[in-house]
């Protein structure tokens, strides 16, 4: 049988550049060299080279974390060139990289959000009566990034002038979202229209982390990841449908992961990742594993959903 031609997309020019190509690492080490050709390709350096090996190139594996990567643009480019790639298209990946957009579609579909409220570069907020407003606690959050750069904790007027100040370096408008107590649940998604959902995992921070901020997820021992999630079958069975369901209201195509909090009885959605991290520290391969999924076998099935005969018409 020949060897199908997969190019691993990873580095690219986002804050998140190196996360991405320590998930390109790992996939490419992982993918089957015995079924597929591969070659790991950083588009800051040779996108060029994809226009000149397009016709050869069966499919590319987009490991571009944040903008230029997750925000539909090199999915467009991919298009452009006839090249069919894993995951998400150019419309979706937009969506679910803008937490405002994303917040907007979770809610018209029934799912339940934090309270939020966007502010723009330039606009003057009241920090005391805000933070008062929404119960002395918000979370600042660009708009766009991933891998929670730029993201901050507030629980006083000083902090959240400096959150704010934080993630305008990122992004032209930042949430500030209403700060939730409870458990961080993340749900990976594998399909597209028929889908099915890996072990839940628990993500508790260490002492020494207020949340599963940048550091925190990419520091080895910096957080118990608690996979499979000690849950009630109940609430369970609620988290894995909240995550199919935003999957397929963003028109997510072969994976996604989707992170939770729940509090009480309660279950808000925080976001949907259309690119998972894949580095050694990942939470998609931690649930893989859990479910006696090889690394390999969970690519060949990423593959398989993304070729074109998987997704006729």
């Amino acid at each position: 049988m020949e060897k199908k031609k997969i190019v691993v997309l990873a580095g690219g020019w986002s804050g998140e550049r190196e996360v991405s190509l320590g998930s390109g690492k790992t996939v490419y080490d992982a993918l089957d060299k015995e079924r597929y050709d591969v070659e790991l390709y950083d588009p800051k350096d040779h996108l060029g080279t994809l226009l000149e090996h397009k016709e050869n190139i069966d499919l590319a594996f987009i490991l571009l974390h944040g903008k230029m990567g997750e925000d539909g643009r090199i999915q467009g480019f991919l298009d452009l060139l006839g090249i069919p790639y894993v995951g998400s298209g150019v419309l979706s990946s937009s969506m679910a990289l803008n937490k405002k957009i994303t917040k907007y579609l979770y809610q018209g579909v029934g799912l339940k959000v934090p309270r939020f409220h966007i502010r723009r570069r330039g606009e003057k907020i009241q920090g005391r009566a805000f933070l008062e407003s929404f119960g002395g606690k918000v979370v600042v959050k660009p708009i766009a990034e991933g891998s929670s750069l730029g993201i901050s904790i507030c629980d006083s007027e000083e902090s959240l002038l400096a959150g704010i100040k934080e993630a305008l370096l990122y992004d032209d408008e930042v949430m500030l979202e209403e700060y939730i107590g409870g458990r961080e649940i993340t749900c990976c998604v594998t399909g597209n229209r028929d889908l099915e959902t890996l072990p839940l995992i628990e993500i508790v921070p260490t002492a020494a982390y207020d949340f599963f901020d940048y550091e925190a997820k990419y520091t080895s021992g910096a957080t118990n990841e608690i996979c499979p999630a000690d849950l009630d079958e109940t609430i369970a069975e609620r988290l894995r449908d909240c995550a199919k369901v935003a999957h397929h209201a963003l028109q997510c195509k072969a994976w996604s992961r989707t992170d939770m909090i729940v509090s009480g009885e309660d279950i808000y959605m925080l976001e949907t990742n259309t690119i998972p991290g894949m580095t050694e520290n990942s939470l998609f391969p931690r649930a893989a594993s859990a479910a006696g999924l090889a690394m390999s076998a969970l690519l060949d099935r990423l593959i398989e959903l993304s070729l074109p005969s998987a997704n006729p018409g």
